[in-house]
């Protein structure tokens, strides 16, 4: 039996185990933290990932906690006016085969492991390893092994560097690109629907499981519902730096700096963001120069690991789950037992395609933010010229794979 080793825990290392278990593997998960779990808030899956979890036979169990939502809606920043708006739903799926959802990345998360740990699934059950700091990984040419601080050692035919945008396969395999910093910032926040469904000025956005777009001068706000409906997930992204993120990832403000991240802007979204609670999660935005070297021996990358890109096409975790999809089919189908020549496939498939993304979500930073003047009059122009007739048209080249 093949053995893959799998240094990462989170979405992309999850599908990827799932995949290859269901490929006829066996399977090692590492993962740095003692217990496995999933941070952050909502993610949005495409119809270019929700095929890969369909297949993998987990559609009954995502649609329990999924909203699909029934329009994309884009509104002006200053009086809320729709832009333009485009049919999802059913709609969406009938022309992509697969279906558009918002999830919590815990739930998500959570369904992946189940579907990992479950004894009826096909393959054998995926091994996972919680304490495994991997600070090195070696390739021998025929095998990889991924190695603790303590010094332990897990080995395989194939090791994957699913651990993210500090990826430590990455770092140690010699992969090249460098972290890039933009200057841009990202707040994120949860609010319940009774908290929404209690006020007058916030209850209208429970109407409809809506994926809403907000365009404003240096900065953008999303909201979408998660949680089977029960939770709004509220995004601001904004041009600006926050000396807090100089040594974290991360930090947590309030609810009234949360509420000033767009002054000025229409009481319709503000009055959204003041119903978000004193956690509201601050983050700066990284990201990579698009590179092809995903691939060293028996190392290879998925996820943020080979091709972080900024969230401005929503498709970072969509892109990991689609690298898992791809690197399973390559390592299963026709010519699978030349592992080496299938890594070749995997990454001759997919580096173009999330080079592509990663250079459009760069442009779409520029594209969201525009300042009120003839250049957001001709964009505004542009995206009701899309969207009015056969809107779907305009995503078909990144949810068509």
């Amino acid at each position: 039996m093949r053995t893959a080793v799998i240094v990462g825990g989170g979405i992309g290392g999850l599908t990827a185990a799932l995949a290859l278990r269901e490929c006829g593997w066996d399977v090692t998960v590492l993962e740095q933290s003692p217990e496995l779990s999933e941070i952050g808030a909502g993610i949005q899956i495409a119809p270019n990932a929700t095929r890969v979890l369909v297949a993998l036979g987990l559609r009954d169990a995502l649609e329990r906690v999924a909203v699909t939502p029934l329009e994309q809606v884009r509104r002006r920043w200053s009086d809320g006016e729709v832009i333009a708006s485009m049919p999802m739903g059913d709609e969406l799926e009938r022309r992509y085969g697969a279906p558009y959802w918002q999830l919590h990345r815990g739930d998500l998360f959570r369904v992946l492991l189940d579907a990992c740990r479950d004894p009826d699934e096909e393959g054998r059950v995926v091994r996972i390893l919680t304490s495994f700091p991997v600070v090195s990984v070696e390739d021998s040419g025929a095998r990889a092994t991924a190695v603790a601080a303590d010094g332990r050692r897990v080995s395989g035919d194939l090791l994957l560097g699913a651990d993210g945008l500090r990826s430590t396969v990455r770092t140690s395999a010699g992969f090249p690109g460098e972290l890039l910093r933009e200057n841009e910032i990202s707040y994120r926040a949860l609010i319940p629907r009774t908290v929404l469904e209690a006020d007058p000025e916030t209850e209208w956005i429970t109407h409809r499981p809506d994926n809403t777009l907000w365009y404003g001068p240096g900065a953008h706000a999303v909201h979408f519902f998660l949680h089977s409906g029960e939770t709004l997930c509220l995004v601001v992204q904004k041009h600006g730096s926050d000396a807090r993120l100089d040594d974290a990832p991360s930090a947590l403000v309030t609810r009234d700096e949360f509420v000033a991240t767009v002054p000025g802007w229409t009481p319709r979204l503000l009055s959204l963001l003041a119903k978000a609670g004193d956690d509201v999660l601050l983050q700066r935005l990284l990201h990579r120069a698009p590179h092809d070297d995903w691939v060293h021996g028996r190392i290879a990358l998925l996820g943020d690991a080979a091709h972080a890109m900024l969230p401005y096409q929503g498709q970072g975790g969509s892109q990991a789950i689609e690298d898992a999809g791809v690197l399973a089919a390559e390592l299963e189908g026709p010519g699978a037992d030349d592992i080496d020549a299938a890594l070749e496939r995997y990454r001759a498939r997919r580096a173009p395609i999330a080079a592509e993304l990663q250079r459009a979500s760069l442009v779409n930073k520029h594209f969201l933010h525009l300042p009120d003047g003839p250049e957001q009059r001709a964009r505004d122009a542009l995206l009701r010229h899309r969207f009015a007739g056969d809107g779907g048209v305009t995503f078909d080249w990144m949810w068509s794979h």
